[in-house]
């Protein structure tokens, strides 16, 4: 099994900047995808960022321009700075990292999330 334990969440004034991070540990075979999801009240669980093991990156529309998402594969660390934020970007911010094992198949895992507050 892996353990994702979030960290960096808070409270920030609009315009500000946040820093996230998520370690995995456990029993790791291999972590390909690393991914940041978030959700705020009433809305559904949104991608915000991924990396793959290689760096490649890719950022929804909200995201683009503002956060930078980053990894450690030494450390199976995933970060994600944050700029400029927005009331908007409010959230419980989840890590999400896959895990492919071969002869077994996807492995999907998720840490317990951190809670970002932007005020106005």
């Amino acid at each position: 099994q892996v353990q994702l334990v979030e960290s960096g969440g808070g409270l920030v004034q609009s315009g500000g900047s946040l820093g996230l991070s998520c370690a995995a540990s456990g029993s790791i075979f291999g972590i390909n995808d690393m991914n940041w999801y978030r959700q705020a009240p009433g809305n559904q669980r949104e991608l915000v960022a991924s990396i793959t093991r290689s760096g490649d990156t890719n950022y929804n529309n909200a995201a683009k321009g503002r956060f930078t998402i980053s990894r450690d594969n030494a450390k199976i660390t995933v970060y994600l700075q944050m700029n400029s934020l927005k009331p908007e970007d409010t959230a419980v911010y989840y890590c999400n990292a896959v895990e492919m094992i071969p002869g077994v198949g996807r492995r999907n895992y998720w840490g317990r999330g951190t809670q970002v507050t932007v005020s106005s």
